[in-house]
Protein backbone atom coordinates (compact mmCIF):
# COMPACT_ATOMS: atom_id res chain seq x y z
CA UNK A 1 0.00 0.00 0.00
CA UNK A 2 2.96 2.29 0.80
CA UNK A 3 3.51 2.99 -3.05
CA UNK A 4 -0.46 3.61 -3.82
CA UNK A 5 -0.20 7.12 -4.87
CA UNK A 6 2.09 6.46 -7.54
CA UNK A 7 -0.15 4.46 -9.35
CA UNK A 8 -3.04 7.00 -9.26
CA UNK A 9 -0.77 9.88 -10.37
CA UNK A 10 -1.75 8.63 -14.32
CA UNK A 11 -5.50 7.89 -13.54
CA UNK A 12 -6.04 11.32 -11.62
CA UNK A 13 -3.90 13.43 -13.59
CA UNK A 14 -6.02 12.08 -16.96
CA UNK A 15 -8.89 13.99 -15.34
CA UNK A 16 -7.28 17.46 -15.76
CA UNK A 17 -8.75 19.18 -19.16
CA UNK A 18 -5.93 20.06 -21.46
CA UNK A 19 -7.61 23.31 -21.41
CA UNK A 20 -7.27 24.06 -17.62
CA UNK A 21 -4.67 26.07 -16.03
CA UNK A 22 -1.52 24.85 -15.29
CA UNK A 23 -1.23 25.92 -11.15
CA UNK A 24 -4.21 23.05 -10.75
CA UNK A 25 -1.83 20.35 -12.40
CA UNK A 26 1.03 21.59 -10.23
CA UNK A 27 -1.38 21.68 -6.97
CA UNK A 28 -2.96 18.43 -7.54
CA UNK A 29 0.51 16.58 -8.80
CA UNK A 30 2.55 18.05 -5.26
CA UNK A 31 -0.98 16.92 -3.64
CA UNK A 32 0.03 13.43 -4.81
CA UNK A 33 3.98 13.66 -3.61
CA UNK A 34 3.06 14.18 -0.23
CA UNK A 35 1.78 10.39 -0.11
CA UNK A 36 5.28 9.68 0.92
CA UNK A 37 4.81 11.66 4.56
CA UNK A 38 4.28 8.91 6.71
CA UNK A 39 1.96 11.06 9.77
CA UNK A 40 -1.13 12.26 8.75
CA UNK A 41 -0.88 15.01 10.71
CA UNK A 42 2.04 16.31 8.71
CA UNK A 43 0.57 14.93 5.37
CA UNK A 44 -2.60 17.40 5.72
CA UNK A 45 0.17 20.24 6.12
CA UNK A 46 1.71 19.13 2.80
CA UNK A 47 -1.45 19.27 1.13
CA UNK A 48 -2.57 22.62 2.10
CA UNK A 49 0.91 23.59 1.39
CA UNK A 50 0.15 21.65 -1.95
CA UNK A 51 -2.64 24.99 -3.25
CA UNK A 52 0.07 27.21 -2.82
CA UNK A 53 0.38 27.42 -7.06
CA UNK A 54 -3.25 28.07 -7.25
CA UNK A 55 -3.05 31.06 -4.25
CA UNK A 56 -0.18 32.45 -6.02
CA UNK A 57 -2.13 32.70 -9.38
CA UNK A 58 -5.05 34.19 -7.64
CA UNK A 59 -3.24 36.55 -6.06
CA UNK A 60 -4.05 35.59 -2.28
CA UNK A 61 -1.83 35.47 0.38
CA UNK A 62 0.77 32.28 0.64
CA UNK A 63 -0.01 29.52 2.49
CA UNK A 64 1.95 29.03 5.71
CA UNK A 65 5.90 28.50 5.03
CA UNK A 66 6.02 24.83 6.63
CA UNK A 67 3.28 23.52 4.80
CA UNK A 68 4.73 25.07 1.43
CA UNK A 69 8.29 23.52 2.69
CA UNK A 70 6.57 20.43 3.21
CA UNK A 71 4.93 20.34 0.02
CA UNK A 72 7.79 21.43 -1.90
CA UNK A 73 10.30 18.38 0.02
CA UNK A 74 8.09 15.54 1.27
CA UNK A 75 9.96 13.77 3.71
CA UNK A 76 9.90 10.14 3.05
CA UNK A 77 10.29 6.92 5.63
CA UNK A 78 8.10 4.89 7.40
CA UNK A 79 4.68 3.23 6.66
CA UNK A 80 1.82 6.22 5.49
CA UNK A 81 -0.98 5.76 7.54
CA UNK A 82 -4.38 6.30 6.89
CA UNK A 83 -3.89 5.19 3.14
CA UNK A 84 -7.90 4.60 2.56
CA UNK A 85 -8.83 8.34 3.69
CA UNK A 86 -5.84 9.87 1.77
CA UNK A 87 -6.87 8.31 -0.98
CA UNK A 88 -10.39 9.91 -0.97
CA UNK A 89 -9.69 13.16 -0.51
CA UNK A 90 -7.03 13.58 -3.14
CA UNK A 91 -10.05 11.80 -5.45
CA UNK A 92 -12.71 13.74 -4.47
CA UNK A 93 -9.61 16.82 -5.40
CA UNK A 94 -9.35 15.39 -9.00
CA UNK A 95 -13.07 15.34 -8.93
CA UNK A 96 -13.12 19.21 -8.61
CA UNK A 97 -11.78 19.84 -11.86
CA UNK A 98 -15.02 20.15 -12.95
CA UNK A 99 -15.28 23.51 -11.71
CA UNK A 100 -15.27 26.41 -13.75
CA UNK A 101 -13.64 29.16 -11.89
CA UNK A 102 -10.04 28.98 -10.01
CA UNK A 103 -11.27 30.22 -6.83
CA UNK A 104 -14.68 27.88 -6.48
CA UNK A 105 -11.77 25.01 -8.07
CA UNK A 106 -9.71 25.90 -4.68
CA UNK A 107 -12.46 26.03 -2.33
CA UNK A 108 -13.23 22.87 -3.60
CA UNK A 109 -9.89 21.61 -3.46
CA UNK A 110 -10.09 22.39 0.50
CA UNK A 111 -13.58 21.27 1.42
CA UNK A 112 -12.27 17.73 -0.32
CA UNK A 113 -9.27 17.70 2.82
CA UNK A 114 -12.63 17.05 5.25
CA UNK A 115 -12.50 13.30 5.59
CA UNK A 116 -8.80 13.56 6.90
CA UNK A 117 -9.53 16.54 9.49
CA UNK A 118 -12.41 14.34 10.75
CA UNK A 119 -9.99 11.56 10.85
CA UNK A 120 -7.48 13.21 12.83
CA UNK A 121 -10.11 14.58 15.40
CA UNK A 122 -9.63 17.95 13.95
CA UNK A 123 -13.18 18.31 13.25
CA UNK A 124 -16.36 16.37 13.73
CA UNK A 125 -18.54 14.85 10.09
CA UNK A 126 -21.37 17.47 9.18
CA UNK A 127 -24.35 16.30 10.57
CA UNK A 128 -27.99 16.57 9.04
CA UNK A 129 -30.29 18.53 11.92
CA UNK A 130 -33.63 18.65 11.54
CA UNK A 131 -36.18 21.60 12.58
CA UNK A 132 -36.42 21.41 16.74
CA UNK A 133 -39.25 23.25 18.68
CA UNK A 134 -37.01 25.48 20.02
CA UNK A 135 -33.92 27.10 18.64
CA UNK A 136 -31.05 24.77 19.36
CA UNK A 137 -27.32 26.25 19.28
CA UNK A 138 -25.05 23.65 17.12
CA UNK A 139 -21.36 25.60 17.70
CA UNK A 140 -21.99 27.07 21.36
CA UNK A 141 -23.27 25.90 24.49
CA UNK A 142 -26.44 25.89 24.99
CA UNK A 143 -27.65 29.49 26.91
CA UNK A 144 -31.23 31.43 26.86
CA UNK A 145 -32.43 32.95 24.21
CA UNK A 146 -31.22 36.58 24.20
CA UNK A 147 -33.79 39.66 24.43
CA UNK A 148 -33.10 41.85 22.16
CA UNK A 149 -29.94 43.51 21.68
CA UNK A 150 -29.96 47.98 23.33
CA UNK A 151 -27.27 50.21 22.53
CA UNK A 152 -24.71 50.24 25.60
CA UNK A 153 -25.15 53.12 27.98
CA UNK A 154 -21.70 52.18 29.12
CA UNK A 155 -19.12 50.53 28.61
CA UNK A 156 -19.14 47.24 25.69
CA UNK A 157 -20.83 44.88 27.54
CA UNK A 158 -18.67 41.04 27.99
CA UNK A 159 -19.87 38.80 24.48
CA UNK A 160 -22.41 36.28 24.58
CA UNK A 161 -22.28 33.05 23.15
CA UNK A 162 -25.39 33.40 21.92
CA UNK A 163 -26.67 36.27 19.06
CA UNK A 164 -29.80 37.36 17.90
CA UNK A 165 -30.06 35.16 15.16
CA UNK A 166 -28.66 32.44 16.28
CA UNK A 167 -32.11 29.73 16.50
CA UNK A 168 -33.06 31.06 12.87
CA UNK A 169 -29.83 30.06 11.50
CA UNK A 170 -28.03 27.36 13.49
CA UNK A 171 -28.98 24.75 10.73
CA UNK A 172 -27.06 26.69 8.01
CA UNK A 173 -23.97 24.30 7.08
CA UNK A 174 -20.61 25.38 8.05
CA UNK A 175 -18.13 26.60 4.94
CA UNK A 176 -15.27 26.17 7.81
CA UNK A 177 -15.48 23.76 10.49
CA UNK A 178 -13.17 23.57 14.23
CA UNK A 179 -10.18 25.01 11.93
CA UNK A 180 -7.35 26.24 14.05
CA UNK A 181 -6.55 29.91 13.13
CA UNK A 182 -2.62 30.69 12.21
CA UNK A 183 -2.18 33.87 13.78
CA UNK A 184 -4.49 36.58 15.12
CA UNK A 185 -4.27 40.61 15.20
CA UNK A 186 -6.23 43.56 16.61
CA UNK A 187 -6.75 46.54 15.31
CA UNK A 188 -6.44 50.67 17.06
CA UNK A 189 -10.63 49.94 17.78
CA UNK A 190 -10.56 46.05 18.96
CA UNK A 191 -11.38 44.48 15.93
CA UNK A 192 -9.92 41.24 14.97
CA UNK A 193 -8.30 39.65 11.78
CA UNK A 194 -7.80 36.44 11.44
CA UNK A 195 -5.57 34.21 9.33
CA UNK A 196 -6.75 30.40 9.02
CA UNK A 197 -4.97 27.04 8.82
CA UNK A 198 -5.68 26.84 5.19
CA UNK A 199 -4.82 30.95 4.26
CA UNK A 200 -8.24 32.49 4.56
CA UNK A 201 -8.20 35.97 6.54
CA UNK A 202 -11.61 37.17 7.46
CA UNK A 203 -12.09 40.29 10.03
CA UNK A 204 -14.98 41.25 12.11
CA UNK A 205 -18.08 43.24 10.78
CA UNK A 206 -17.84 46.97 12.18
CA UNK A 207 -21.51 46.52 13.49
CA UNK A 208 -19.91 43.86 15.83
CA UNK A 209 -17.14 45.60 16.94
CA UNK A 210 -19.20 47.09 19.85
CA UNK A 211 -21.25 44.59 21.03
CA UNK A 212 -19.44 41.43 20.77
CA UNK A 213 -15.42 42.15 21.31
CA UNK A 214 -13.17 39.31 21.15
CA UNK A 215 -10.92 38.94 24.50
CA UNK A 216 -8.67 36.45 22.82
CA UNK A 217 -4.85 35.77 24.69
CA UNK A 218 -3.68 32.40 23.78
CA UNK A 219 -1.64 31.32 20.81
CA UNK A 220 -3.92 31.45 18.04
CA UNK A 221 -3.24 27.34 16.99
CA UNK A 222 -5.47 27.00 20.47
CA UNK A 223 -8.37 28.18 19.00
CA UNK A 224 -10.91 26.48 16.57
CA UNK A 225 -12.71 28.33 14.26
CA UNK A 226 -16.32 27.50 12.97
CA UNK A 227 -17.89 30.00 10.31
CA UNK A 228 -21.82 29.50 9.05
CA UNK A 229 -23.49 32.17 7.00
CA UNK A 230 -26.02 34.03 8.87
CA UNK A 231 -28.80 36.81 7.10
CA UNK A 232 -28.15 39.48 4.66
CA UNK A 233 -25.07 37.31 3.34
CA UNK A 234 -23.56 38.07 6.26
CA UNK A 235 -21.30 35.40 8.30
CA UNK A 236 -21.00 34.04 11.94
CA UNK A 237 -17.59 32.97 13.55
CA UNK A 238 -18.12 30.58 16.44
CA UNK A 239 -14.17 30.98 18.94
CA UNK A 240 -14.34 29.49 22.03
CA UNK A 241 -18.01 29.62 22.19
CA UNK A 242 -18.20 33.09 21.87
CA UNK A 243 -19.76 34.09 18.36
CA UNK A 244 -18.89 37.60 15.96
CA UNK A 245 -20.15 38.77 12.59
CA UNK A 246 -17.28 38.41 10.31
CA UNK A 247 -16.91 39.05 6.15
CA UNK A 248 -13.97 37.78 4.42
CA UNK A 249 -11.12 39.42 3.54
CA UNK A 250 -9.49 36.70 1.28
Amino acid sequence: MRHIWWFLVPALLSLVAPAQARPRDDALSGAIRCGAIADSRQWLDCYYGAAQPMRTALGLSPALAAQVQLAASPPAGGQPRDEGVRAEVVAVAAGCMREAGDRPWLDCYYAAAMPMRVQLGLSAPQAVTRPAPAPVQQFASAAPAPAPLKKPAGPPPKPRNSSLFTGMFSTARPIVRDMPMASYEFNKSGAFTVTLEDGQVWEQSPEDETYHPARWRKEASEYAVTIVPAAMRTFTMTVDGYMHKVRRVR
